[in-house]
């Protein structure tokens, strides 16, 4: 199956252009930076083509771009695409905006990585480092068929499963739940309330306390308190440790905070991302 890979040189680009490398996949690099050629070049020992060329014969192309330029990317490519092909975003942001082209017979698939979880098996030292995944970790992915043929699932499932591997699971969600989950979930609370953790550290340490200290008791608690919460381990919190959670949802949190998963919310959002 022949690829088309647009942006193949960014961050993004270069982690799936690894990936891709030794595929079953016939890939078309695309880069339009001459720094981005460059890289990809010596750090994965590929070179680009021009566009027209990889687009003129691709049976699926991927955007490995960032969400505010998915509008023009896509806009720039449609006429040049064979019917049937499958386009392939790795964020919902910008098709859940409304940012891919109209046009009924291509197929538009979204997938997004999880990520590895926290809880996990792995022991070599490169998995276990392997925070953002697509090299030695396992981690799951999410992947929706926003418009096209059924059978077209599986081919992009099957893409998404080259590019973020190894893989733990695979997830088949909407474009809509997909948004919920980025950056509804992801971003809005997670990366928020990390935020907001990493600045509570910083306050205990500004009052005297070592700041190696705070960052291990900090750590290991969220590591313990998260397998409880998660259910990773079958244990409860002490009295204590409620009552504290009670005291502590009503100082730092609004008592309307679960809106942000409103659809208008979520929509405003992605509006500011895109």
């Amino acid at each position: 199956m022949k690829i088309a890979l647009i942006g193949a040189g960014g961050k993004m680009g270069v982690r799936l252009s690894r990936n891709l490398k030794n595929s079953r996949y016939d890939v078309s690099h695309v880069e339009v930076s001459s720094a981005g050629r460059d890289r990809l070049k010596a750090e994965v020992g590929v070179d680009c083509v021009d566009a027209d060329t990889a687009l003129a014969s691709a049976e699926a192309v991927i955007l490995a771009v960032p969400d505010t330029a998915i509008r023009a990317v896509a806009a720039g490519l449609i006429d040049k695409i064979a019917p049937g092909t499958i386009v392939i975003a790795l964020d919902a942001a910008a098709p859940f905006a409304g940012h891919f082209p109209e046009r009924e017979d291509v197929t538009y698939f979204v997938t997004h990585p999880c990520h590895p979880p926290i809880f996990n098996d792995e022991t070599e030292t490169n998995a276990k480092r392997d925070f953002f995944g697509g090299i030695a970790a396992k981690q799951a992915i999410v992947s929706a068929l926003m418009q096209g043929p059924e059978e077209h699932f599986a081919v992009g499932e099957e893409i998404a499963k080259t590019i973020f591997q190894p893989i733990l699971r695979s997830h088949r969600v909407t474009v809509e739940q997909m948004a919920l989950l980025e950056p509804g979930l992801s971003e809005t609370v997670c990366a928020t309330l990390l935020v907001i953790m990493k600045e509570a550290m910083d306050e205990v340490v500004r009052q005297g306390v070592d700041r190696d200290a705070a960052r291990d008791f900090l750590l290991g608690h969220l590591n313990v308190l998260g397998a409880v919460v998660m259910e990773e381990v079958d244990g409860v919190f002490s009295d204590a440790c409620n009552k504290a959670i009670t005291n502590g949802k009503t100082r730092l949190m609004r008592s309307d905070w679960i809106g942000v998963f409103r659809p208008e919310e979520i929509k405003e959002s992605i509006r500011q991302i895109t």
